[in-house]
């Protein structure tokens, strides 16, 4: 079966509110079936919320699920063997959302030597052989950065206009490695420089070098506009709490935003003490994605500016969904599950407030 090229079916600003891409069938379809869902761990409720929605359409299909995942994700060599005995379970399809393909490289070859199709999902499987992956279920993560960077800007554009001097944008991610945190956080840097130097500033691109270095907006020593990216040396909380004080901490500091929940909800932590978010004048803007009652909260009480949620039940669902198909040998294509900017004002929202686990 050949992989066809991705056809994205909702817009990233708009919300999923059904299954996108889904076709009814009956459960008697995929009676009997099993799928194996390797996912990046279960230590964030964003992966209850997948399960759940994995769950529901499993109940619907009529198929059997295993879900499963690390304690950490930076647990690659768990995910390893854990994707290793899905394989040997001789499912009727995977679906893997990888915390490094490379480590995966091995295990996903031997699923294509037995002929087991897989589905990526979150993340995906960016860098596998050809024709291992059949299809994608995950949100468009550089889109959904630079949606975060859209609205953020709103506020952002005056108080840079009216600065004596540069000022500081900074950057969280858990890690430079997994390709959806990584494109949360390029297509907010890149959108963010984008829209500055649209306004005459320049921009200056400032820590870890992977986001330095793969970023498209141009970096320049003077530039007025400093945006700094901090990822942890391990995915802890306690090392990324200390990232964001780092940040606040700095004089010229103006927004801080945190490219996944683990980030989101360090930010929280690490403000605990210098409470510097808010939306005041005098205070440091603050930008999260994902949801959980963590970052729920900061958004409602105004901590924080705002945050990008994503459709993660809908995720679930659409990735059992293609599974299934791959499985009983249907043409199966990628699956871009959305999307959306929630805001104190917005969230109880019923379009919204559908994808904001807890």
């Amino acid at each position: 079966m050949t992989r066809k090229k991705m056809m994205s079916v909702a817009l990233c600003a708009a919300m999923v509110g059904t299954m996108v891409g889904a076709t009814n069938v009956s459960a008697a379809d995929y009676s009997g079936l099993q799928i194996e869902i390797v996912s990046k761990g279960f230590q964030h409720q964003y992966w209850q919320a997948v399960l759940k929605g994995a769950e529901q359409k499993a109940e619907e299909l009529g198929c059997t699920i295993n879900f499963v995942g690390p304690n950490s994700e930076s647990d690659y060599a768990d995910q390893v063997q854990m994707l290793t005995s899905a394989i040997n379970a001789g499912p009727g399809a995977i679906a893997l959302a990888a915390l490094d393909t490379e480590s995966c490289l091995d295990a996903i070859t031997q699923a294509q030597d037995a002929g087991i199709p897989i589905i990526g999902f979150d993340s995906g499987v960016p860098g596998a052989p050809d024709g291992a992956i059949y299809a994608n279920a995950s949100t468009d993560n550089y889109a959904a950065g630079e949606l975060a960077a859209e609205k953020t800007y709103e506020v952002l554009k005056d108080r840079i206009a009216n600065a004596e001097g540069a000022v500081r944008i900074g950057v969280m991610g858990q890690d430079a490695v997994s390709e959806s945190v990584v494109n949360r956080g390029l297509g907010f840097i890149d959108k963010i420089g984008e829209l500055a130097i649209a306004d005459g500033n320049t921009v200056k691109l400032e820590g870890n070098d992977r986001y330095v270095n793969d970023a498209k907006v141009e970096s320049t020593d003077d530039g007025n506009v400093i945006i700094e990216t901090l990822v942890p040396s391990q995915v802890t909380s306690e090392l990324s709490a200390i990232d964001c004080q780092t940040l606040l901490n700095k004089e010229d500091i103006i927004c801080v935003y945190g490219s996944n929940q683990h980030s989101g909800e360090a930010m929280v932590t690490g403000n605990e003490n210098l409470m510097k978010f808010g939306q005041g004048e005098d205070q440091v803007i603050g930008v999260a994605f994902d949801s959980g009652a963590v970052i729920k909260a900061a958004v409602a009480d105004g901590t924080f500016l705002g945050a990008i949620t994503q459709a993660p039940v809908a995720m679930g669902e659409t990735v059992v969904e293609l599974a299934c198909k791959a499985a009983s040998g249907e043409e199966v294509s990628d699956v871009d599950t959305g999307c959306q900017w929630y805001t104190a004002e917005n969230m109880e929202d019923e379009e919204i407030a559908q994808n904001l686990y807890d």
